[in-house]
């Protein structure tokens, strides 16, 4: 998404080197290219920890593409506060183009080149395409809130992070003051209502202290 910014601080990129060496041990039994998801409420890092994830997979000579759950609203981000406001039922998974985004990891699974995809400019508030170009990546990390709901992956992600211990780095990544309102922490409180059940789908749980549990479900 245009217009977004991505802090990676030391401790996304601590909690990539735990992940490491299963990640790579998984991704080199693969005669297939492989695709991961990180998933968590807002603010919890999944940006950062998936460009954390990418940087420990170009280290060890293994490219890779991010896809951001961001560019798959339905609505541009202001357009989607506004359905909100009017509605507040409207905050949850149907906001986002799940099926698409699924798609478009098979495309990767299946050897695409590339995929035209949605591409949000926030200053806007538009939802214009854009040829995204594959090349040479072995993996797909897809990151956002509902990822672990998508199809075609091999590696799910949790950040076991709520809306309560998120709000220094939401301040961080603000861009303007209304996203801190009384509203949207109501949009957040539903949000994680939503998505802490996601965590039982992980394959890889990195705690809120980004502490890494590599097998939560044991």
């Amino acid at each position: 998404m245009r217009g977004d910014v991505i802090l990676v601080e030391q401790h996304h990129r601590v909690a990539a080197e735990e992940i490491a060496p299963a990640m790579l041990k998984a991704i080199a039994s693969s005669d297939d290219k492989y695709t991961i998801t990180v998933a968590g409420e807002s603010g919890s890092g999944k940006s950062e920890t998936a460009t954390a994830i990418a940087e420990v997979l170009e280290a060890a000579g293994i490219s890779s593409v991010i896809l951001q759950q961001d560019d798959y609203f339905v609505y541009p981000p202001k357009s989607n506060d506004m359905a909100r406001r009017k509605n507040i039922s409207w905050v949850g998974p149907q906001e986002v183009k799940i099926e698409l985004l699924s798609s478009h990891m098979k495309a990767f699974l299946d050897g695409a080149d590339h995929i035209e995809k949605p591409l949000v400019d926030y200053a806007s508030d538009h939802i214009g395409k854009e040829v995204f170009a594959f090349g040479d990546a072995k993996v797909a990390i897809t990151e956002g809130t509902y990822t672990s709901l998508l199809e075609n992956v091999k590696t799910r992600i949790f950040i076991a992070r709520d809306f309560s211990q998120t709000l220094e780095h939401r301040r961080k990544r603000s861009r303007d003051a209304s996203e801190l309102d009384t509203f949207t922490e109501k949009v957040l409180e539903i949000e994680h209502g939503i998505i802490s059940a996601h965590r039982l789908r992980a394959d890889i749980v990195i705690n809120a202290d980004y502490s890494v549990n590599l097998n939560p479900n044991n």
